[in-house]
């Protein structure tokens, strides 16, 4: 599990390896990395999610950074790349000089955790947080905030079903 010093430390060393490139890299967390780097809402992550450019150059450094730091090789991966959709809004995380970290606002994240749907994994406590962390009432708060982000069409249906129950127990 990575902490969130020890993720700082990877993005710093990260850093020095694009300054050594000569590579000016833009890393946008998604999932757990942003649930604990942005919200604290976790004690760790596994890996750092996230989407990246220049995707093969940060990917190359981020490898180098893992084998110097012992960190796992996969660390800083783009898995979860699919779900991010367009317009997404943002908020700076570290702005370091040959590296931009940033993150998805708390609505956008929970429109994502939503459409992602994985609730055998911590998404179902992510989604309980940020609706709780964004003081929305009711379903129709929560699938107007989806709305917002993804078309009708992406949003499956067990996300729709999971939502009301959380909001029933309220």
């Amino acid at each position: 599990m990575l902490s969130a010093d020890r993720i700082r430390e990877l993005f710093l060393a990260l850093d020095a390896e694009l300054c050594a490139r000569d590579v000016v890299g833009e890393v946008g967390l998604c999932g757990g990395a942003v649930m604990w780097l942005v919200f604290e809402a976790r004690k760790a992550t596994k890996d750092v999610d996230a989407i990246f450019q220049p995707t093969a150059a940060v990917r190359e450094a981020a490898r180098r950074v893992a084998g110097t730091l012992g960190a796992p090789e996969d660390w800083l991966n783009d898995a979860a790349k699919g779900f991010f959709h367009a317009n997404l809004p943002r908020q700076a995380v570290l702005d370091l000089p040959n590296l931009r970290v940033w993150a998805p606002t708390a609505d956008y994240m929970l429109a994502m955790k939503c459409v992602a749907a994985r609730f055998d994994s911590h998404d179902l406590e992510d989604v309980q947080f940020l609706i709780e962390h964004l003081g929305l009432g009711s379903p129709e708060q929560v699938f107007t905030t989806i709305k917002t982000y993804y078309p009708r069409r992406l949003v499956p249906a067990k996300a729709q079903f999971l939502v009301e129950e959380l909001m029933a127990e309220k």
